[in-house]
């Protein structure tokens, strides 16, 4: 059984990661759908930058958003004087970094989606007299849902894993912007912290596995959907 604090922890992670996904889905969605569809001048370039984070070392993006949204930081110091808002040491601040760490993923998963789609279904439906919005709505977005659905899925677990650019850019404060995993790695730094880890660990890996699972299930439905379409 868990703690009061660990449930704490938990309910952490879950809000962070939840927000984190949802603020990202549009932005992830409408980057998966340019770099599906269209053809442009720096379109690999843009698809570099949208998958940077996969490569380069978590801290280093973590450093990114101290510089960019930190007091002094460009985006920060203008949403600090115009609004009040502040990311610093703050749980928004680690679902910001949690989500520029999940999008990678998550228009991964959309852009396949999208890519999957039947567009002689979409020239059908406009023959028939949909606009171009009518024909998105009712005809490609419904199409791409598993694979939008898959990528909220994989995203949500991506966040709640999110270890290096948080605790770079929001530090570690209980309460406020210790979720899982800096949960787990704070219990390893003190003694008689192995029971905590062992719980707050197992319940890590079981989120995981069960997001894996739910995502290529997902995954496989948009290929047989794909497939049914084309046939």
């Amino acid at each position: 059984m868990l703690s009061p604090e660990e449930w704490g922890i938990v309910a952490l992670s879950l809000k962070v990661g939840g927000v984190a996904v949802l603020a990202t889905l549009p932005i992830a969605f409408g980057l998966a759908w340019v770099l599906a569809r269209y053809r442009f001048p720096g379109r690999v370039l843009l698809d570099g930058l949208v998958h940077l984070p996969l490569v380069v070392p978590p801290v280093v993006t973590g450093w990114l958003l101290l510089i960019a949204f930190g007091p002094l930081g460009p985006v920060g110091g203008w949403l600090d004087r115009w609004f009040g808002v502040t990311l610093m040491f703050r749980w928004t601040g680690a679902a910001l970094a949690a989500a520029i760490m999940a999008l990678p993923l998550m228009v991964r998963a959309m852009r396949l989606s999208i890519e999957g789609i039947d567009r002689r279904l979409e020239g059908a439906a406009r023959t028939l007299g949909a606009t171009p919005w009518h024909s998105f709505w009712s005809v490609s977005l419904p199409l791409a849902l598993p694979g939008v659905l898959a990528a909220l899925v994989l995203g949500f677990a991506r966040s709640i894993g999110e270890f290096g650019a948080t605790i770079t850019f929001v530090s570690n404060i209980p309460g406020e912007t210790r979720t899982l995993p800096l949960a787990i790695y704070s219990a390893l730094q003190v003694p008689g912290g192995e029971a905590m880890v062992t719980r707050l660990a197992l319940l890590s890996v079981a989120l995981s596995l069960a997001a894996l699972v739910l995502s290529e299930w997902l995954v496989r439905r948009t290929h047989r959907e794909s497939r049914r379409h084309g046939d």
